[in-house]
């Protein structure tokens, strides 16, 4: 049986950590002057992927 392969995409966006899997942010890239400082610090914390998408982002990263 062939190895399992990473889906490249995937891989791009998603790290894996020891427990959760980190993923980016939206609305992060420019015209930013339209949001309060509060925002713009709340969109710079690390965001998790739910735990209702987690098993299958686990079979595209194949952990």
């Amino acid at each position: 049986m062939p190895k399992m392969k990473t889906h490249k995409g995937a891989a791009k966006r998603f790290k894996a950590k020891k427990n959760l899997i980190k993923r980016g942010s939206a609305f992060r890239s420019h015209i930013l002057s339209k949001f309060s400082a509060k925002q713009k610090q709340a969109l710079n914390s690390p965001k998790y992927v739910h735990k209702a998408d987690e098993k299958a982002v686990r079979g595209m990263l194949v952990i």
